[in-house]
């Protein structure tokens, strides 16, 4: 995330939470499995995650896996960018849908995601500017933490809604 001083529903900044912290970062999360089963996904205050491999990787396909965290990363990475970026330009708006899929196949016998397909549905008061909207978008995707870190680029298309009066 590019910030963390914008408020929960986009409206305004929220600086009770606190401004973020210098640079660097670190994160860890440590996986921890026996030889058949789930992985337990554990970081420090935070709730466990169990993940096994989807079904196209002979998973059972009902439990978070290394794809679909990695495209949740994707997502949520870009919808907390937009709410920072809208929250530092006192833009209003309404509410935010982010989905993604991506695309894992070979190239040159390396399995790797191949595409990131970025379609974001973004819902904005009567009044609002779509024109600005638009451009805090691509802002966001521009600036997106985990985007900017990939090998793959994201592909986005957004769809701007003013809501009646």
């Amino acid at each position: 995330m590019l910030m963390d001083d914008a408020s929960t529903d986009g409206s305004v900044p929220n600086l009770t939470r606190g401004s973020m912290q210098q640079f660097p970062h670190h994160y860890s999360v440590v996986a921890k499995a026996d030889t058949q089963g789930d992985v337990a996904l554990e970081g420090e205050r935070l709730p466990p995650i169990a993940s096994a491999p989807p079904t196209e990787f002979g998973g059972p396909g009902d439990r978070w896996s290394p794809e679909t965290l990695f495209v949740a990363a994707v997502a949520d990475c870009f919808v907390l960018t937009f709410r920072g970026i809208t929250g530092v330009s006192r833009f209003s708006w309404v509410s935010l849908e982010c989905s993604v899929t991506g695309t894992v196949d070979r190239v040159d016998r390396v399995t790797q995601f191949t595409a990131l397909e970025v379609r974001a549905r973004l819902r904005l008061p009567p009044g609002a500017n779509e024109d600005q909207a638009r451009r805090l978008l691509t802002k966001a995707e521009e600036t997106c933490l985990v985007t900017n870190s990939l090998k793959v680029r994201p592909h986005l298309e957004s769809v701007v809604e003013i809501e009646a009066p």
